[in-house]
């Protein structure tokens, strides 16, 4: 491989771990940002990873940096903050943040890394960790074009489909987008399990009917692994992290001054659920806060 830059990686968790795998195991040197979940970070290191201290450590040893982090205020603070990839940001070095996050804030960040001369991509990925160990993710970018050209060899490294999808921002708000419509799709196939157990119909016959017509979708069967075989990782997305997702594509609704009715169902019934202690189990469990919420609604 002929581009050989120095990449850092911040995030290195259930996708940045395989992400950050193949980066380095397709010719770039990497530089990771080490977390209190050791398994990755120590396996990245036993591959030729080298670990630092700080973002600002991670920065000032890379050429590219990518983020793979949980939300907005976080990344805002990994990048501005004490210690943050911009303090040790040089001119010419590239941030791809591959994180769902908020594209008022992606905007707010990419202003003021651009004062440091540093080029930024939102680049938020599709597909599970499954595929990020195999270096089949799909990522929606959004940026400027010639940089997105300068830099799909590098995405390349990880990711099957390449989609530049407009101007910066672009990337996180079709993202939001996307998740928006999954996790509807998820949360009304709850519902509709929860909804026939109440009324004494056979789930599996609910699954079967659905799977032979024009509503079966890969995001139905993965939900409906659940109830069907007891195996809730067919969809290894937090109730929390769906619950963050939907509330900022409300944000992004409320910003552009449209009503979100289905937007704001979809956000309550996730909300519910973190709020009943559901947050770190599956978007499948969302089931089990629902049938939760309706036993409590009996008293």
């Amino acid at each position: 491989m002929s581009d050989k830059r120095k990449v850092g990686f911040i995030g290195v968790g259930l996708m940045g771990h395989g992400m950050a795998k193949n980066l380095m195991l397709k010719g770039h040197p990497l530089t990771i940002l080490g977390n209190r979940n050791r398994e990755p970070v120590d396996d990245l290191v036993s591959k030729g990873a080298v670990e630092v201290k700080s973002a600002k450590a991670v920065a000032e040893a890379s050429d590219i940096v990518f983020l793979c982090l949980p939300n907005s205020p976080t990344i805002e603070k990994i990048v501005l903050g004490g210690d943050g990839v911009a303090e040790g940001a040089s001119d010419g070095m590239v941030v791809v943040d591959t994180s769902t996050a908020d594209p008022s804030s992606t905007l707010k960040i990419a202003e003021a890394l651009a004062a440091k001369g540093v080029r930024f991509l939102d680049a938020p990925l599709a597909r599970t960790p499954v595929e990020a160990e195999e270096g089949r993710l799909n990522t929606m970018v959004g940026g400027d074009a010639d940089l997105f050209a300068d830099m799909k060899p590098v995405l390349e490294t990880y990711c099957e489909n390449i989609f530049h999808v407009g101007a910066l921002g672009a990337g996180h708000t079709i993202k939001l987008l996307n998740n928006f419509l999954g996790m509807t799709i998820a949360s009304a196939t709850c519902e509709a399990i929860t909804t026939a157990r109440k009324a004494g119909v056979d789930v599996a016959m609910l699954h079967e009917l659905v799977s032979a017509g024009i509503l079966n979708s890969g995001m139905f069967q993965a939900v409906m692994r659940y109830p069907l075989e007891g195996d809730g990782s067919g969809l290894k997305f937090a109730l929390a992290n769906a619950h963050k997702d939907v509330g900022y594509y409300e944000s992004l609704t409320q910003s552009l001054g449209i009503t979100s009715p289905v937007g704001s169902g979809v956000y309550q019934a996730f909300a519910q659920a973190v709020a009943l202690g559901y947050g770190e189990s599956y978007v499948p469990h969302l089931s089990d806060a629902m049938a939760h919420i309706n036993r409590l609604d009996k008293k």
